[in-house]
């Protein structure tokens, strides 16, 4: 492969510019191959994405869908990707930081990608990267072939999309227009050899076949053809249907004993990705075909060779090729689910298996789809293309085969067999007169060393968190106590001149660098980033780091307090990756040096424990409640269109936090609560305390008169007893929560205590089948925290299901 100029020029694109690509070819000419080297090979931070699971297992990849948790419906440009649709968007910590520190996005199988789905990739990318950049920043590469399997769009689907979209391919998505893709076309063809069956195979690609090539290929048009047993031919046809009719049919002829393999399924397994049959049934004497590449050392078998049962054994089938003059032993193979981790050490994004599937790699062979023929090679086909129904089906059915000589035609090829869609077409010819030369790869390059080099010494975004926090400090400077203005003003004016000079600098390499000489080979360049180094670490050093490190405030305003600290905590991060990058890179840099780092800097802010800073609900034990509190506050005055404090004070808040007044009483006695104020908002007020009692176990006292003694308290752990009491009597934990007025979270925590003593089952709690399936998944599962295993595992298990397992398993 390293004598194929295309696939040289591919993995320069890909390896050292930051340019998307669009990598395609015809059938046979070695993307899938050039996908399994980058996984091996590339120094840059991958993630490798499909659109089927059959697709991203055989990539060893994970599906688009599941690794950016899309909804399976239309996603329109102009709506909101996270509001609602009933699908979880919510990303947990591991997920994010891949995302926020990956260089390059692998899709394959682009052809099969839907124009919305590309752009519902792209918001997600913005939406944890940089907003302002298609697919925020990330290096896209995406594998496919066109004239292959297209994406599959319902009719009602395609009435929502068509007024964003001139067609459902990629290629008309919005993020693809704006990405300046160069589209790398592979030419050299690995699986024919024939210069006349490759001169026809291209002629159906491009819908122009001509009446010699169509003369020359009917004569393989055989329609009685019947192959002799042990030929090793294989049927294509348009449906699957018709496929599992025949092997059904010739499965039935054989009078040899069934025999029945059983895939074993470990972990997370997903059965729409299933390679193959859970239970798989075979002769002695049934058409086989292999449908993984050997995993051991001698390779005797690759996905699609034929071949027929000559023995079934438990643990073995021994399988003969017609070619081969041997016996293949065929055991059970692994086909791996992965996830993808960030390593705790290395900080690399690494492949974790969550899942297995274990079963023999054959499948009945008499007959296959086009559609699941996808990728394979035969070396003897028997095609049936009438009633082909989808772009490009003939022409992958073809280009399956390795010679004309292997191939018998059912039925006479001709221009209606050949479906094609002119958009693909016009973008297949545009793309081949613009493709990229040496030229734009060196320009390209350029670029990438210099948007890097200008990543370094970005001080951008160090203006929003320093804004927003001299805001929130001139709008509320009279509940605030600390001189925020003379801190970051200077702050402020020192990023100011840093943007200034980086503008300069970044104007002074690109005059550099209209040499022939890249960036990182350039003495001057370099030079000049050592300097550009040392400048903006003393400075920052000295004018950010220092001020940050010095400065303090207080404040009792909950709202004002956290929302500063959150950009203070901001600032410190973009700060340290900053100081990382410069002290990474003093004696020097190359792009693969600032990847490294840039990888790496996405865990800074996260590994360094924030500073403490005072909180506005310090002198009060119940934080939780206050915030509570404080939120009805803001909701009735807002209601009310009153301001916060005319509610309750901030004094009268932390009061009621101490106290927990549970009665109209109690509540009169808290200062700045009058008869008033009760009478307006003590009823949710006590609804609010009430529950934080509840849902904590603390003690709580029955309601007075206003003008009576208050009774005595109830007994701590009454409340408990109380929902058990309910629960025995045959009441549901919904009808206990309505009836009591509390969370089901709550009663359901209430029951949950009362394991121990015997009075309840877990199975009392959840059903006996989840129990019996958690039993069972959790200890093979590694999880860090409980919200880590409730994201690994099905949606339908709740937290409180989850928490009773762990415990029954930990006794």
């Amino acid at each position: 492969m390293s004598e194929n100029k295309e696939l040289d020029l591919a993995w320069s694109f890909v390896n050292d510019t930051n340019r998307s690509i669009f990598l395609t070819g015809k059938a046979g000419t070695g993307k899938t191959t050039f996908l399994h080297r980058l996984k091996m090979s590339c120094l840059k931070r991958l993630v490798v994405v499909a659109p089927t699971g059959v697709a991203a297992i055989n990539a060893k990849g994970v599906t688009i869908h599941s690794f950016f948790q899309m909804p399976f419906g239309p996603i329109l440009p102009n709506e909101d990707l996270n509001a609602g649709k009933g699908f979880n968007r919510r990303f947990n910590k591991t997920k994010i930081n891949i995302i926020k520190s990956m260089d390059l996005l692998v899709i394959d199988e682009i052809s099969m990608v839907r124009a919305d789905l590309l752009d519902g990739i792209d918001k997600t990318l913005r939406r944890f990267r940089d907003r302002n950049r298609v697919f925020g920043g990330v290096q896209v590469l995406m594998i496919g072939d066109l004239q292959q399997l297209s994406p599959v769009i319902k009719e009602q689907e395609w009435e929502l999309l068509k007024p964003f979209y001139a067609n459902g391919f990629f290629f008309s998505s919005l993020a693809y227009r704006q990405c300046n893709a160069v589209t790398i076309e592979l030419k050299h063809i690995y699986r024919q050899e024939n210069p006349k069956f490759i001169e026809i195979l291209n002629e159906i690609r491009n819908n122009r076949l001509s009446e010699a090539a169509a003369a020359e290929l009917n004569k393989r048009f055989v329609p009685d053809f019947m192959p002799k047993p042990d030929a090793g031919y294989i049927a294509l046809t348009t449906h699957n249907n018709k496929a599992e009719a025949t092997n059904r049919a010739e499965l039935a002829k054989l009078t040899t004993k069934i025999h029945t393999y059983n895939a074993v399924v470990d972990g997370k397994f997903p059965e729409y990705a299933y390679p193959n049959n859970v239970a798989l049934e075979l002769k002695v004497g049934a058409q086989v075909m292999f449908v993984k590449n050997d995993s051991s050392p001698e390779k005797r078998y690759f996905n699609g060779k034929i071949g027929k049962v000559i023995l079934l054994d438990k643990d073995e089938v021994v399988v003969h090729c017609p070619d081969d003059d041997f016996n293949i032993n065929v055991t059970p193979e692994i086909w791996e689910n992965i996830n993808y981790t960030v390593d705790a050490e290395t900080k690399a994004i690494t492949e974790e298996k969550i899942g297995s599937y274990t079963q023999m790699p054959l499948r009945l062979a008499w007959s296959i789809t086009i559609h699941k023929s996808q990728g394979l090679t035969f070396e003897k086909a028997i095609i049936d293309a009438q009633g082909a129904f989808a772009h490009g089906q003939t022409y992958v059915a073809l280009s399956r085969c390795k010679s004309l000589e292997g191939l018998v035609l059912k039925s006479k090829i001709n221009s209606s067999q050949i479906i094609s869609d002119g958009n693909v077409t016009t973008f297949n010819e545009n793309a081949e007169q613009n493709a990229p030369d040496d030229l734009v790869l060196v320009d390209s390059q350029k670029s990438f060393q210099l948007d890097l080099i200008a990543e370094v010494f970005g001080f951008y975004p160090f203006l929003y968190p320093i804004n927003r926090i001299l805001d929130i400090f001139y709008k509320n400077r009279t509940v605030i106590k600390g001189a925020i203005d003379d801190a970051f003003v200077p702050i402020k004016d020192t990023v100011t001149n840093f943007l200034k000079v980086a503008n300069g600098f970044n104007a002074q390499l690109k005059t550099l660098a209209e040499s022939d000489t890249l960036p990182e080979q350039s003495a001057i360049i370099q030079e000049r980033f050592k300097k550009g180094v040392h400048y903006f670490l003393d400075i920052s050093e000295s004018k950010i780091a220092k001020p940050l490190q010095s400065f303090t405030f207080t404040t009792d305003n909950q709202a004002v307090g956290s929302e500063i600290t959150k950009h203070l905590d901001a600032l410190e991060d973009l700060l340290a990756v900053k100081l990382y990058y410069f002290k990474g890179l003093s004696s020097g840099f190359t792009a693969k040096e600032i990847l490294e780092l840039r990888a790496k800097s996405v865990f800074i802010g996260k590994e360094k424990p924030k500073k403490a800073r005072k909180s506005v609900v310090e002198g009060t034990s119940n934080v939780a409640l206050f915030e509570k509190l404080r939120i009805l506050r803001n909701d009735i005055a807002k209601e009310k269109d009153l301001i916060h404090y005319q509610i309750f004070a901030q004094k009268t808040l932390y009061e009621m936090c101490e106290v927990l007044p549970t009665n109209t009483a109690e509540l009169l006695k808290v200062n700045g609560m009058g008869k008033t104020r009760v009478d307006k908002y003590g009823a949710a007020i006590l609804k609010v305390i009430k529950a934080y009692c509840d849902e904590h176990d603390i003690e709580t006292s029955e309601e007075v008169d206003l003008f009576e003694e208050s009774k005595p308290k109830r007994v701590k752990g009454d409340t408990k007893k109380e929902s058990l009491q309910l629960f025995k009597s045959g009441k549901t934990i919904t009808e206990i929560a309505n009836s009591r007025e509390l969370n089901e979270n709550t009663v359901f925590g209430h029951l949950a205590s009362f394991i121990d003593t015997g009075e309840i089952k877990v199975t009392d709690l959840m059903s006996i089948e989840f129990y019996n399936e958690l039993k069972a998944i959790i200890p093979k599962t590694k999880f860090e925290n409980l919200s880590d295993l409730k994201h690994q595992l099905d949606d339908k298990y709740s937290y409180g299901e989850l928490r009773l397992v762990i415990n029954d398993i930990s006794k």
